[in-house]
């Protein structure tokens, strides 16, 4: 569905999504979110990194932010 809304990047927490997901062909890519918590105060931390890979990353590509 965001694919189809013309969203380029999916930001997740949902560590799973890889394995649920086929990207194969699609335009969108996803940048998993990995923390602690999905609290604020645990995600604000990993913001640096994910603005440098927005810039780099291409569709259908997975990437994994944090531990």
């Amino acid at each position: 569905m965001a694919e189809q809304q013309s969203f380029d990047v999916l930001l997740t927490v949902d560590k799973g999504i890889e394995y649920e997901q086929n990207l194969a062909g699609r335009k969108i890519a996803i940048i998993i979110l990995r923390s602690k918590s999905n609290r604020l105060a645990d995600l604000v931390p990993l913001a640096p990194e994910c603005l440098v890979r927005l810039s780099a990353i291409k569709s259908g590509e997975i990437v994994r932010i944090g531990s």
